[in-house]
């Protein structure tokens, strides 16, 4: 018909061949590269991250570190990845425009509920020298003190045994064991990739826990000598894909592609270079070996993640929908000066103070990106899980000095307002708006106590992560008196009281 218009063809490995003449192409044959490493986690993070990463070395002639990427339960995005033969779209957006590029390190996509025999396989397989995870926080099943939280009840069935496993702790056990009876001296890299304090660390300990409590001593036994746990830092900022995206991703690539990701220029990534059966080379593609991660890692809690942290509960409330909004705004930017002078930056070691300050004016450059349009609710979510590691550290620090944190008590109390939405019986409730977290059932009422010092101590004697605040009246007297401010005057004027902005 005149003036119709064909429709884009799927993104697939039919349409976008390797070599393609003219526009986007593949930069290597992805059915010619073998898996070596399991992902746990599939996601946009590991799309944009660790992904982008293996794709570097795979285009650069390394064949045998393609990815078999799963998530535990979620079936969309492997559903939707697989009918696309594992490419997507990588869009590097800046305010100054986008750059395109077709990705297919994931030679396959699983759901661990659906095919559960498939994935046991590829852990059990000596071919597999690495699993990564980015499982986020909750993930790991830690409870505060960084136990085995034995309240969680998936994994309380994996430690009785369920089939298929529920976490990623109870697939770890069910692989480790079915490779050592394969192959009893094949070793593995278990490589963290979450916001974790001493994430390899943690994940070690928690996996040598879980093997002890299900009376798999021999295996636990063993771990030491069959699997590393490299400690790694993670940062580049990945917003949820949008329909905006999969456009984009249509005009730039001439594919259409139903699960592009969009990212930022910036990406870092930090890992200790203690691999037990090899790795990419990754130190091509920009990734740091280093012995302090440590350090790196605390200013990326301490600094990035606790300022995103800040800007989404202060953003939700003031309807600030994403970062970029929200650090337009002359007092949130006076407002994040301060957080990082005055509170986050003294409360890190020494070590860290010369390099803290151009870390964080770079953190402004990257905030004020327009082109990514991060949501201040998703940054928000898992408050419960997340705040005890964002802002914990520097909160205690300075307490203990006997020096103030008007910043982060003002943005606990915004978490504690936003709570207030949660699990409201009136679904017409005006702002503030509702945040998703795992304990919103417990903490909700909690946060809707009229007194504002009610409020605060409930609320932090019911988050495990937290209980040391309500145990410290000065730090419980600050956090109320900045509730009782948000309540009294709402978030935009309590920030320009605080910063005189």
């Amino acid at each position: 018909m005149e003036g119709s218009t064909s429709p884009l063809p799927r993104l697939s490995l039919r349409a976008a061949p390797a070599e393609r003449s003219g526009g986007l192409a593949l930069r290597y044959p992805p059915t010619k590269q073998s898996v070596g490493i399991v992902h746990l986690g599939l996601g946009n993070f590991h799309r944009a991250h660790q992904a982008v990463h293996v794709d570097a070395a795979l285009a650069a002639g390394e064949s045998d570190w393609a990815i078999s990427a799963w998530n535990l339960h979620s079936r969309a995005l492997p559903q939707t990845l697989a009918a696309q033969d594992g490419l997507y779209t990588l869009l590097v957006r800046s305010s100054l425009g986008t750059d395109a590029r077709l990705l297919a390190p994931i030679r396959e996509a699983g759901c661990a509920a659906q095919t559960p025999t498939q994935l046991l396989e590829r852990l059990a397989s000596p071919a597999t020298r690495i699993v990564s995870l980015s499982i986020t926080e909750k993930g790991y099943c830690l409870d505060a003190e960084g136990a085995l939280d034995a309240n969680e009840p998936a994994l309380a069935a994996d430690l009785a045994g369920a089939w298929p496993p529920r976490t990623a702790l109870g697939w770890l056990a069910a692989g480790l064991a079915a490779r050592l009876a394969r192959e009893p001296t094949a070793r593995i890299t278990l490589l963290s990739c979450d916001n974790l304090s001493a994430n390899g660390h943690a994940l070690e300990r928690a996996l040598d826990a879980f093997l002890r409590a299900r009376t798999q001593h021999t295996l636990a036994d063993r771990l030491p000598g069959i699997a590393s746990f490299p400690n790694a830092m993670v940062d580049r900022i990945v917003p949820a894909t949008t329909d905006a995206d999969r456009a984009l991703a249509a005009e730039l690539t001439g594919f259409t592609d139903a699960c592009p990701v969009a990212t930022e220029p910036f990406s870092q990534w930090v890992i200790e270079d203690r691999f037990a059966a090899g790795r990419p080379r990754f130190e091509s593609s920009g990734v740091t070996f280093s012995d302090d991660v440590a350090g790196w890692e605390q200013m990326k809690l301490r600094l990035l993640n606790a300022a995103h942290s800040v800007i989404s509960y202060l953003g939700v409330l003031a309807g600030w929908r994403t970062v970029d909004a929200a650090v337009s705004q002359p007092p949130v930017t006076a407002l994040l000066e301060r957080l990082w002078a005055s509170e986050a930056i003294p409360a890190l070691p020494a070590r860290l103070h010369s390099r803290a300050p151009a870390y964080c004016a770079e953190l402004i450059v990257r905030f004020s990106n327009t082109a990514l349009a991060h949501q201040t609710a998703q940054i928000a979510m898992d408050g419960s899980k997340k705040i005890p590691l964002r802002w914990l550290p520097t909160v205690l620090t300075l307490d203990q000095r006997g020096q103030p944190w008007p910043v982060l008590a003002l943005a606990l109390a915004a978490w504690i307002r936003c709570l207030e939405a949660a699990c409201s019986p009136d679904a017409s409730a005006p702002p503030p708006r509702a945040v998703s977290d795992p304990l919103a059932t417990a903490l909700a009422p909690l946060a809707r106590l009229s007194d504002p010092a009610q409020a605060v101590r409930a609320v932090l004697r019911a988050a495990p992560g937290l209980l040391t605040l309500a145990e410290r009246p000065n730090a419980c007297a600050a956090i109320t008196q900045a509730l009782a401010t948000l309540r009294a005057h709402g978030p935009r004027e309590s920030i320009q009281r605080l910063t005189g902005a």
